[in-house]
Formats: structure tokens, C-alpha cells, sequence
């Protein structure tokens, strides 16, 4: 039997990246998908390479900063797949502008607090009571290596992503009597289209001189650059039953890098 059989994940941020690349994972796993994202092209393009590898899925355009939003995408699933058993909230993201506290522009601390911690608050609001009404299911959320070590000059993520590990603990405390899991990944640099365009890529022409240097840091840790089927795996399992001894996890999948 596949590990998702009879399940429907509803994909915060589905139309790229680590998200995508669940979409296409879970639905081999007999997951029913709801793509959920800002852009319709990318979205509805996922939800496509779902159908066309064989599965279910549909598009829903959502404004995660939104919560009558968020409110009618998670009623437009439910309309469709009639129930939701798992949460996987991929929105997010650092600005280049991120600087330390006492330098930072205020515009920064908001926009990143509002798309990381709000958005992941606001699809959790919503999507949480179906769960509950399906009879339990999991949610993993995404946080970074930052949330875990914390990263200079990114001072604002350093502070949303750390608040989304505490969020993924107090869910998991308050939920487990409900039969919901809830898990957060910590994840290192990862080859997305977010990161290749704000980072580049090392040897590529024109790309940004990093934040010191993309290139020398992975010499210095060789499993860090990770890429989105990596992490996709990870949030495969954190959604099986084979994870059911986990919750209020905070996970690292940053090749090692959080830990020296």
C-alpha cells in the first residue's frame, strides 16, 4: 500500500520549489493534491504534473498573508477532496535587505514576519480544524538552519524562523490529543528557484558575490546545498505513518551545518 493512500495534503506555496516537489511525491504516494499559491502560472503548472503523472490534484490561488484567503482556499479543497489530513506550509523566505536590528528597515521586519510567521499562523488557523475533522493527520512546517543557529546579518529570518519552531512545538503539544503530528524542518540553502535567484549559483556568471561566497561555504560543508526532492523526502516522511513516534520536532536538513 503507498504511504499516503486515501489522503489529501493540502501544499501551502505549491507552485515551486520544495512544495512542487512534494506535490509530485505525495501524489505517487496516492495523495490527493491541493496546490495552494500566490502565482496561478506556477500553480496551476504543478497541479498539471500531478494530473499528468497519473494523480489528483487541483489549483487554488491563495494570498497566504491573507486570511479570507487562506479561509476560502482551504473551503475550495474541501469542496473538491472532501476532507484534508495534511498541512505542509512551504510560503516563505528572506529578503536580501535583512541587516541587523539596528540597522534594518522596518519594511523588512514586517514583510518577513507577515509571509513567515503569519502566513504559517494563518494556513495552520484554517487548515488545522479539518484535519481534526478527518480524524487526526500531520503538519509540518518549514523553519530554517537560521531558526536553529542563528545567521548574521539575516536578523529578522533568524527571528521568524526561530518563532516557527516554537509555533510547530505549542501545535504539537495542544493538538496530540487530536491525533495531529506537528513537525518543522530546519532546512539548509536548497537548490530552489528562490535561491538561485537571489544567491545565484557558484561559477554562474552574474551571480551575487554572497553573502561571502556561495562557492567557499560548500567546499566547508559538503552535503549542505541541498535540492528540493532532498527535503521533499523528509516531509514524505514526517506526513507517513512511518513517523508517528514524532512530534514537536524541530529537524535539521542542512547537511550538518547547524551542528558545527
Amino acid at each position: 500500500m503507498k504511504r499516503l493512500e486515501g489522503r489529501v495534503a493540502f501544499l501551502v506555496g505549491g507552485g515551486a520549489g520544495i512544495a512542487k516537489a512534494c506535490a509530485l511525491m505525495f501524489a505517487r504516494e496516492g495523495a490527493k493534491i491541493i496546490v495552494t499559491d500566490i502565482n496561478p502560472v506556477t500553480g496551476q503548472a504543478s497541479a498539471d504534473a500531478v494530473k499528468a503523472q497519473g494523480g489528483e490534484a487541483i489549483f487554488v490561488k491563495m494570498d497566504v498573508t491573507s486570511e479570507a484567503s487562506v479561509e476560502a482556499a482551504v473551503a475550495a479543497g474541501i469542496a473538491k477532496f472532501g476532507r484534508i489530513d495534511t498541512l505542509f506550509n512551504s510560503a516563505g523566505g528572506s529578503l536580501p535587505e535583512d541587516s541587523p536590528i539596528a540597522e534594518v528597515d522596518m519594511a523588512v521586519w514586517d514583510r518577513t514576519m507577515t509571509l513567515d510567521v503569519k502566513g504559517t499562523m494563518l494556513a495552520c488557523r484554517h487548515v488545522i480544524p479539518k484535519i481534526i475533522e478527518a480524524g487526526g493527520g500531520a503538519v509540518v512546517n518549514m523553519s530554517s538552519g537560521a531558526g536553529l543557529r542563528g545567521a548574521n546579518p539575516a536578523h529578522i529570518y533568524t527571528a521568524a524562523k526561530g518563532a516557527i519552531i516554537s509555533l510547530t512545538r505549542a501545535l504539537a503539544a495542544s493538538y496530540a490529543k487530536d491525533n495531529i503530528r506537528v513537525n518543522c524542518i530546519c532546512a539548509g540553502r536548497t537548490n530552489t528557484e528562490r535561491v538561485r535567484a537571489t544567491y545565484g549559483m557558484p561559477g554562474q556568471p552574474g551571480s551575487a558575490p554572497d553573502r561571502q561566497n556561495v562557492t567557499e561555504q560548500l567546499k566547508t560543508y559538503p552535503f549542505w546545498m541541498g535540492e528540493p526532492e532532498d527535503i521533499a523526502a523528509i516531509v514524505l516522511f514526517l506526513a507517513s505513518n512511518e513517523s508517528r513516534m514524532i512530534t514537536g520536532a524541530a529537524i535539521p536538513a542542512d547537511g550538518g551545518r547547524s551542528a558545527y
